[in-house]
């Protein structure tokens, strides 16, 4: 957070007082607040000041020189100083520079974790007028208080009162340079923070022009900011670009670099690049470790250790939050403590082995956080308390802790207002009020969904709807046992792939229906306004019947969590039923051992080690078939619809089920591919890319069946023309070197002739040919994000209108999978859909062998065309 400016204090020769005082006066209004002129030029005047006795002078000369050092991150230092000028000019009772003085350390004793002393500063300065001063002055130095008061608020987690703060500031008359970058800098961040992106520039690009002519220390903030918002605004090349100047900035003023690298971190999570976000906020870490600067190596080692609860390394988590209480406690920094215990004792939570002292614990660091003022933190220690109460049967204590929790959150930003109706949810199945829980659940779904739909990008709206992964867990834990399957199915659907689903309108909140009075074949999205928001296609309302009809005799199999079992939900045409399936984690554990034979067979080392794999992976997947499809009660010949979930994404549906299977992110999303596949194409388009011989062999044999085909070869198939090529074709094969980025799948990419074309840069190009094989390793493997969210480059097709994918979850041999995919072909080019296309392809293929098998188990077809 931006705090102070900085002044200009070159001294000339021996200027006059009044000229000494007008231009430390500068402090505020700096054009060239650079640390290394200024603190000379500090310290010369405070020499002077202590030969004349000038009072006044030594107070303001104090107070710049406390600005330097604050910049340098040696914030004891600056404190100490400013301690002495607030002391100073109080004895000597010279209020106008005792507030200025006052708001200097209120932003000191912020980054030093006293709010409560930084609060009495500012309301210090803010009240007591100097003795004969106003106009200007006055109103200059009250804009320095707002400011300071605004940025406390901001670090205290109201947004509300923020921005408020920081538009009143840029709304004063007689406005210095420096407070109106710094407004603007943070009024830009909060912005920011709810998604209003355009206005976020606006507000930046502003503060980066002012900060041009202020110095080193305003501007390379600036351009850090500027790139945040665009990387959250999905501009990333410019976003990376901006960080880049930064740095150069920082580095050309001798600046440490920990501030840079911490909100390089930032970004790099927003992005979801979980490894480069640790390690960005390691090397923060590190830096601020070098330059004995104790408390900012807190502060970066927390963002390590929540980043890497955030990538699910508990362990790593829990360890790094066990140093950082200790190295807390060793300082007597209590906000950072607290902070450091909320990470523990979740990870430890999060791992299944809390205990009541820490439950106890974290009931006391809540408390603290309400006392502080910290509302978002608090909530988080509130829900958490709720959770190990809860966990323990300790009803009372639970009710207390989720309540309070729910209190504090109704101001938040949204994530916090969804943790509040977390935590209400949680309080009302702990009253019995299983109607009550579900209530709450549909209003956090329902705020959930305004707030993702003004994100730009498909990362940041996915990351949302983590936020609601509990409150869909919550209300499919108490629907599936006493609603219909009608119900439950549009329960499902509302948090399914709808980061994919673009900004579609939202209805106004209406109450929802007692839970047995729904008629499951009604128009769903009438009383439930987000049931299945990805589902309109083209405004029409979507209904179970409508569905039904666009099934054409299929059957649907939508499967969904809660308290770590798996249900489904499967539609028959007529009829719809309820599955319970069983433990989600044991279906992991077979998929895990599956894809690691299936991975040995790939790349067999002797027959020995392949006849084991192949002995592992038949146990697994039968293991698998009667765990998720033998309870269904479908037919050994139905035409499968599977919408899975979570870690059943990377399960090989095919290999699993006698008849044709099509996959899909979401009903919904299927239906709406069933509408594309009727659009009428023309024009093939078949792709090698570089290093692959199997991909030369493949291209070519592809041309007998489509003579007419577009061609790009290893040398011609650049990104540029391969996007080109896809834009408007009806069937394209891509025969290429695959790359998965489990933690960031928007980051996965193909291998073309001039280097690698990543999912992302394709949903950004909007290319989407009416249908789609990849034949390239891990190129069906889509990511699940919390929140029923999955993301990689079959999902990101299907969202932009390709109807049909043929997509591997593993790495597949090169050069044998050319028989299934002309095998395949075939049946395409002679008007099967995908999954019947492929399911015939399958067939003919030898089993027997090594390669064979992992053809035939890998490969999966994805929606309706």
């Amino acid at each position: 957070m931006r705090g102070e400016n900085a002044p200009d204090l070159s001294l000339r020769g021996e200027e006059s007082r009044e000229e000494l005082l007008i231009h430390l006066w500068g402090v505020a209004d700096a054009h060239q607040a650079d640390p290394a002129q200024v603190e000379p030029s500090a310290r010369a005047a405070l020499e002077r000041a202590r030969r004349t006795r000038d009072v006044e002078l030594r107070v303001i000369a104090l107070r710049a020189l406390a600005w330097t050092h604050r910049v340098r991150l040696e914030t004891d230092t600056a404190r100490a100083l400013l301690d002495d000028a607030v002391e100073t000019a109080r004895r000597h009772r010279l209020t106008e520079v005792e507030g200025a003085a006052r708001v200097s350390r209120a932003y000191v004793r912020q980054e030093l974790g006293d709010l409560a002393g930084a609060r009495r500063d500012l309301d210090r300065a803010l009240r007591d007028p100097a003795p004969g001063v106003g106009g200007p002055e006055r109103r200059r130095a009250v804009g320095r208080a707002l400011l300071a008061r605004s940025v406390l608020d901001h670090n205290a987690g109201r947004l509300v009162d923020a921005e408020r703060g920081y538009r009143r500031v840029l709304d004063s008359p007689d406005l210095q340079v420096g407070t109106a970058v710094v407004a603007g800098n943070n009024l830009a961040m909060v912005l920011s923070e709810r998604a209003a992106y355009t206005d976020a520039l606006r507000a930046v690009e502003q503060a980066v022009r002012l900060a041009q002519d202020a110095g080193p220390a305003m501007l390379a903030p600036a351009l850090q900011t500027r790139a945040w918002i665009k990387v959250r605004a999905g501009r990333l090349g410019s976003g990376m670009r901006d960080f880049e100047r930064a740095s150069a900035v920082y580095s050309e003023a001798g600046i440490p670099l920990g501030e840079y690298f911490t909100e390089y971190a930032d970004a790099m999570t927003d992005l979801r690049l979980l490894p480069e976000a640790v390690a960005a906020a390691g090397r923060a870490e590190d830096e601020f470790d070098r330059l004995g600067l104790p408390l900012l190596a807190l502060e970066a080692g927390l963002r390590r250790a929540r980043v890497l609860l955030l990538s699910g390394d508990l362990d790593g988590a829990a360890r790094a939050g066990a140093a950082l209480r200790r190295a807390a406690e060793k300082q007597r920094r209590d906000r950072w403590r607290d902070q450091a215990v909320l990470v523990e004792v979740e990870a430890v939570f999060l791992g299944g082995a809390a205990d009541s002292d820490q439950a106890t614990e974290v009931r006391k660091v809540a408390s603290r956080l309400v006392r502080a003022g910290d509302l978002s933190a608090a909530v988080d220690a509130h829900v958490l308390a709720g959770r190990l109460a809860d966990a323990r049967g300790e009803v009372a204590h639970g009710l207390e802790s989720y309540t309070e929790a729910a209190r504090l959150a109704v101001d938040g930003a949204v994530p916090v207002r969804v943790k509040g109706r977390i935590a209400a949810a949680r309080a009302a199945l702990l009253r019995s009020d299983a109607e009550g829980a579900v209530r709450q659940c549909d209003t956090g779904l329902r705020d959930l969904a305004v707030h993702r739909d003004s994100l730009p990008t498909v990362e940041l709206r996915a990351l949302a709807s983590g936020h609601g992964a509990e409150l869909g867990a919550i209300g499919l834990e108490v629907l599936h046992r006493s609603s219909t399957p009608g119900r439950v199915l549009a329960w499902m659907e509302r948090t399914r792939a709808l980061a994919l689903a673009g900004r579609l309108p939202v209805q106004a909140p209406v109450t929802a229906p007692p839970v047995a009075t729904v008629d499951e074949n009604r128009v769903l999205s009438s009383d439930w306004h987000d049931v299945a928001r990805a589902s309109r296609t083209r405004g029409t309302p979507w209904s179970l019947a409508r569905l039904r009809a666009g099934l054409e005799g299929r059957v649907l199999v939508e499967l969904g969590g809660h308290s770590g079992r798996l249900v489904a939900v499967v539609v028959d045409g007529p009829r719809s039923r309820i599955v319970e399936l069983g433990p989600e984690q044991d279906v992991a554990d077979h998929l895990r051992a599956l894809v690691f034979a299936l991975r040995r067979l790939a790349n067999p080392r002797g027959a020995a080690a392949a006849d084991a794999a192949r002995v592992s992976a038949e146990l697994r997947l039968d293991a698998l078939s009667r765990a998720l499809v033998s309870p269904l009660g479908v037919g050994t010949d139905d035409e499968l619809v599977v919408v899975p979930v979570g870690v059943l994404h990377g399960v090989p549906w095919s290999a699993l089920h006698a008849g044709p299977v099509s996959l899909a992110p979401s009903a919904s999303l299927w239906r709406r591919t069933a509408d594309w596949a009727r659009d009428d194409r023309t024009g093939q388009v078949l792709v090698a890319g570089p290093d692959l011989v199997g991909a030369r062999e493949e291209v070519a044999a592809l041309r007998r069946t489509y003579p007419a085909a577009q061609v790009l070869d290893a040398r011609d198939a650049t990104s540029d023309a391969v996007v080109r090529a896809l834009e408007g074709a009806d069937i394209a094969h891509l025969a290429c070197h695959g790359s998965l980025r489990a933690d960031s799948p928007m980051f996965s990419s193909i291998s073309l002739a001039d280097g690698r074309l990543t999912v992302q840069e394709l949903h950004a190009a909007g290319a989407a040919p009416r249908r789609l094989v990849l034949a390239s390793c891990h190129s069906g493997a889509d990511v699940a994000f919390a929140g029923d969210e999955v993301l990689g480059f079959v999902s990101s097709l299907l969202s932009r209108g390709t109807a049909g994918v043929v997509a591997s979850i593993a790495a597949v041999p090169d050069v044998e999978v050319v028989d299934l995919m002309l095998a395949l072909h075939r049946r395409l080019a002679a008007g099967q859909t995908m999954a019947r296309a492929l399911h015939g392809a399958r067939g003919e293929i030898d089993r027997d062998t090594p390669a064979g098998f992992v053809n035939w188990c890998t490969f999966s077809a994805h929606g309706a065309a």
